[in-house]
């Protein structure tokens, strides 16, 4: 059975996939994206788990806030769970989305007990040089004359820049797209490179001793594919490189995704319980 209903909890649009009942995933889209990138890997992931996708300030169907700093976006999303009543989850980040699960984990060990990032940067000298239909609708000055005239063909365009396959980017995935301000997008994505420059991912995972599945595209076109092997440094810390495929594998290739997923929460929650009965 699929939930699939629909809530705003502390101003956040969220949804519900999956039995309630069931181990809970929690998904957290990348920047300038909303909860719908997740659709291609939800059937597989809701057969066996609750998720929660929340759409982050001013993303998708969220309203926008004053700041868009890292750890004040995973306070939200920390209020949600506690709303839910949910704890000792694996929290699920793409792209810069793995930056907020990352600093939830710092913030709220309580409600976190394994974390999976996929495509998520280290550190800022692995980011790669933007693809060029990025770059066009982001540069000043006729970067914002040009954002609030992007059509879907645009949209379309410029995620599939970052991919090294041929993807089909669905319409609700474009809708929520649109529904952000090139402001809101600025300053989200300085506050990411803000948060990572101040201490890079490997090191926070690090400190927070538990269980992470780091899944990068062999071919990702925003990060240097190379660079996912900083987090080997990382202890309890598992690297997947899936071959030929970009920044967004869960379009690129879902059924891998949902497999390495999967699998990853599945082996973290057999020794979480283990531990609990030791």
């Amino acid at each position: 059975m699929r939930v699939d209903d629909v809530e705003h909890s502390r101003r956040l649009h969220v949804v519900h996939d999956g039995e309630r009942q069931a181990p809970p995933l929690l998904l957290i889209h990348g920047s300038g994206a909303s909860g719908s990138t997740w659709n291609p890997v939800v059937p597989a992931l809701a057969a066996r788990h609750h998720l929660i996708r929340v759409d982050l300030p001013g993303c998708g169907q969220s309203p926008p806030v004053p700041s868009y700093d890292v750890p004040e976006q995973a306070g939200q999303v920390a209020a949600i769970l506690d709303d839910l009543g949910l704890d000792h989850i694996t929290a699920v980040g793409h792209s810069s989305g793995g930056y907020v699960a990352t600093s939830l984990a710092e913030q709220r060990p309580d409600l976190v007990s394994s974390l999976a990032l996929i495509s998520s940067g280290p550190s800022p000298d692995a980011l790669l040089a933007q693809p060029l239909p990025l770059r066009v609708l982001m540069a000043p000055p006729l970067g914002p004359l040009l954002w609030s005239r992007r059509s879907d063909a645009m949209i379309r365009k410029g995620m599939s820049a970052v991919c090294n396959l041929p993807v089909d980017i669905p319409d609700e995935v474009v809708a929520d797209a649109r529904g952000i301000t090139y402001r809101t997008f600025r300053a989200v994505l300085r506050r990411n490179g803000a948060y990572i420059a101040e201490r890079s991912v490997p090191e926070r995972l690090a400190a927070l001793d538990i269980p992470v599945l780091v899944l990068f595209g062999a071919a990702d076109r925003r990060w240097e594919p190379s660079s996912a092997h900083q987090y080997d440094a990382v202890p309890n810390a598992r690297v997947e490189q899936v071959p030929d495929v970009g920044h967004l594998p869960m379009f690129e290739a879902p059924e891998t995704t949902s497999r390495l997923l999967l699998d990853f929460a599945e082996t973290t929650a057999d020794t979480l319980a283990r531990d609990r009965r030791a």
